[in-house]
């Protein structure tokens, strides 16, 4: 499903944010440019699950989502960061690699859906290192849609 929602578009590489509020102002105009989302409904979206806790998994991995009122179909987003920042881990390391979810308001279990298999594939060492070495958009957007779920060596894309 995760390898669906990206194009070249919607991955940002190697970008300068400082700040947890720097990445999804970042996001905020990625997703205005890319899709016509309204930057501020975003940013305003992402933010809002923040204060609820921190989308970060550890690992320097957060996948930062939210439900969209208005919002007719699921969007996603990839960010690497050139310098981690702070994202409120649970292990307290920053965050270079980042997914993005926005999803329409009543699509809980595609939501839930996506969450759990962005999870399986930043809990394998190998995708992660992929991702932070990648040379382009993409290859980033190739790695995600060539990922499977089954099997551990159908995981590891020839990109």
């Amino acid at each position: 499903m995760v390898g669906k929602l990206l194009c070249p578009e919607q991955v940002l590489l190697d970008i300068g944010s400082v700040s947890k509020q720097a990445v999804i102002e970042d996001i905020g105009a990625m997703f205005e440019k890319s899709c016509g989302i309204e930057r501020a409904r975003v940013v305003a979206c992402l933010l809002a699950r923040e204060r609820l806790g921190s989308t970060a998994l550890g690992q320097g991995i957060a996948i930062p989502h939210g439900r969209m009122k208005g919002l007719r179909e699921v969007r996603g987003g990839f960010v690497r960061l050139s310098e981690p920042v702070p994202f409120d881990a649970p292990d307290g390391k920053p965050v270079s690699l980042l997914f993005v979810l926005l999803v329409p308001e009543h699509a809980n279990e595609q939501h839930l859906g996506l969450l759990s298999e962005l999870a399986q594939m930043f809990a394998d060492r190998d995708f992660r290192a992929m991702l932070a070495t990648a040379p382009h958009s993409s290859a980033i957007v190739e790695l995600f849609s060539q990922w499977q779920t089954h099997g551990k060596d159908q995981r590891r894309p020839a990109v």
